[in-house]
């Protein structure tokens, strides 16, 4: 008789459970992700049953960090982004000041150091692209000028949460907290480890653009003349996959970077859409195991032992950032209603804010009470998302009733 091993065991149990709660979740109106992160918390450690494999999850938690990470790499667009470029990028960049400077001051109430509370704040700072998207596209105002905007803001707050990502590893002996390292580091020795990191950065980014930006649609449309769909589908996640482990293998530069470059590459090129298209099924069940995973790190009971803690980060999340990003919405001269939209869409955070909290606790940045109460606020505030979206949408209705309406 044959036994499931461990990953069989966790693969079937993440998929399986997030399937049933991701359901429940969408029966209820509430983002899947919000099922699927139950589920992790249901087989993580801190709840009793079934315990998936501690070591496995975050293996196959980093192929989701992958995939995810070319999937938005995939829909980058410079284009977008330029057409709300007077807005977008001034408002997401002072947002995050704003977020991080919230986060760095609740941390400090906390007794936490200045890194620690950086970290902290810049998870806090960045919206989820999931949760954001899917709520334009449920109220078609993705083609909107408040829906250009959002997802402009979007796409620099990603590519600001992408810096830090690389960033992160070289001034982690600059942020770590009290006691977690023998020395600090001299500061010659900081700067050299950040130029030494931003020269990789820069090496790899300049062989993506020569070599990879006309090695790939070269690749992929000799693949879609064979007719063969199943090899281009395997030729698209080859380039997903071989792309990240040579950026971390030849050049340093973290999975993710390299992931996201294989993306933004691919996504100049006529085969975008397709690729988009075929991969979707593939990067969608390897997020599922990513969230399932961070939802694994979770300990429900952080909810009663630290309420204070939970509340600061989601009011931040939900009142701060939100209320930043509405006052500059206005003062750039749009109307309310397009500063609620965004008010409202960058209210709750997701995939980018798990991502970097493990990767402070990894480095030694982080505390664990930070990685929870960021996980906490996360399934807060996505759970409340579309609460105010429905409240906006009461909002709106009643003011076209009323005839009361501003250009955007």
């Amino acid at each position: 008789m044959h036994h499931a091993t461990p990953l069989i065991s966790t693969i079937v149990g993440g998929i399986v459970l997030a399937f049933i709660l991701g359901a429940i979740a969408s029966r209820l109106r509430l983002p899947p992700l919000i099922g699927y992160l139950c589920a992790g918390i249901v087989v993580g450690p801190h709840t009793p049953g079934y315990t998936a494999d501690q070591a496995l999850a975050p293996e196959l938690a980093e192929l989701g960090v992958i995939l995810l990470m070319f999937g938005v790499g995939l829909h980058f667009s410079i284009k977008d982004l330029m057409a709300v470029k007077r807005i977008a990028i001034p408002g997401a960049v002072v947002q995050i000041g704003i977020a991080t400077m919230l986060g760095m001051l609740v941390a400090w109430g906390f007794g936490w150091s200045w890194g620690q509370g950086l970290v902290y704040g810049l998870a806090l700072s960045v919206a989820s692209t999931v949760v954001l998207l899917k709520a334009l596209q449920e109220r078609e105002l993705v083609e909107s000028p408040q829906g250009r905007i959002a997802v402009g803001w979007l796409i620099v707050e990603d590519l600001a949460m992408v810096l830090a990502l690389v960033l992160l590893p070289a001034l982690a002996g600059v942020l770590a907290g009290p006691g977690a390292a023998a020395s600090e580091p001299a500061t010659a020795d900081v700067v050299f480890a950040i130029f030494a990191t931003l020269g990789k950065v820069a090496a790899f980014v300049a062989v993506m653009l020569v070599i990879g930006r006309r090695f790939i649609p070269w690749m992929l449309e000799r693949i879609v003349w064979t007719g063969n769909r199943e090899m281009f589908r395997l030729g698209v996640l080859a380039t997903a996959l071989g792309v990240a482990y040579g950026a971390y293998a030849l050049f340093g530069v973290s999975f993710a970077l390299g992931a996201f470059f294989a993306g933004m590459v691919l996504a100049e090129s006529e085969f975008s859409h397709r690729a988009a298209e075929e991969s979707l099924p593939l990067r969608d069940a390897f997020a599922v195991l990513f969230f399932v995973s961070v939802g694994m790190l979770f300990d429900p009971m952080v909810l009663v032992t630290d309420p204070w803690g939970v509340l600061s980060t989601l009011f931040i999340i939900v009142v701060g950032k939100s209320l930043a990003a509405m006052g500059i919405v206005r003062a750039f001269g749009h109307s309310g209603q397009t500063g609620m939209t965004i008010a409202v869409s960058l209210a709750q955070i997701g995939e980018f804010s798990f991502i970097l909290a493990s990767l402070g606790v990894y480095l030694n940045i982080l505390p664990e009470r930070g990685q929870a109460l960021i996980l906490a606020g996360a399934l807060l505030s996505i759970m409340l998302n579309p609460v105010l979206f429905h409240l906006l949408d009461l909002y709106t209705a009643r003011r076209n009733r009323t005839g009361d309406t501003q250009p955007a």
